[in-house]
């Protein structure tokens, strides 16, 4: 199985920008997509961004097409979620997870993986 670790989170103005990375270990060896999901209290999980098994396939929620992009280094067994222009309703724990398979995995009951999240604080 795949392990995911998040790092990058942080507080930034709206308008500004960071750089989200989320880490993959364990049985790398094998086709997984990754994902970037978020969450405020209250609220169920929802997709940001995601990224198939060789990163040629992406997927953007309409909430950030235009201001995110998503992006995985298999060399580094990595995914990046690069996030610009934020706003202040981008304020939410960022969950990076990991899902077999080739596909581009939109919803989060294809992930059997998550990390601890990353807290992102988008300020006016």
């Amino acid at each position: 199985q795949v392990q995911v670790e998040e790092s990058g989170g942080g507080q930034v103005q709206a308008g500004g920008s960071l750089r989200l990375s989320c880490a993959a270990s364990g049985r790398t060896d094998g086709a997984f997509g990754l994902g970037w999901f978020r969450q405020t209290p209250g609220k169920e999980r929802e997709v940001v961004a995601a990224v198939n098994w060789n990163g040629g396939g992406v997927y953007y929620a309409d909430s950030v097409k235009g201001r995110f992009t998503i992006s995985r280094d298999n060399v580094k067994n990595t995914a990046i979620l690069q996030m610009d222009n934020l706003k202040v309703e981008d304020t939410a724990v960022y969950y990076c997870g990991a899902a077999n398979g080739f596909a581009t995995f939109r919803s989060d009951v294809y992930y059997g993986s998550w990390g601890q999240g990353t807290q992102v604080v988008v300020s006016e």
